[in-house]
């Protein structure tokens, strides 16, 4: 994969929550490769997240609007909007 990150990401290992405005559900992420712009999430399955959500990243109390970049089968790339 072509490297077009603007920002070189930080290893992290935190945990994260997909919060689905629309469902008002939540799915359960590990939050990977984290900036100001954007992350990488593990999932256990991509099928269903919409291409836009919130994330919760760890024990921030406030969400992060994001789209998603690229999928993968267990991963999520996520620009912050």
């Amino acid at each position: 994969m072509d490297e077009k990150r603007t920002l070189r990401r930080r290893r992290v290992l935190k945990t994260g929550r997909i919060i689905l405005a629309g469902h008002r559900s939540e799915l359960d992420c590990a939050v990977h490769d984290l900036t100001e712009d954007g992350a990488s999430l593990e999932v256990a399955s991509p099928i269903g997240i919409p291409d836009r959500f919130d994330l919760m990243v760890g024990d921030e109390r406030t969400p992060r609007p994001c789209h998603v970049a690229w999928r993968s089968a267990r991963r999520i790339g996520v620009d912050f909007d």
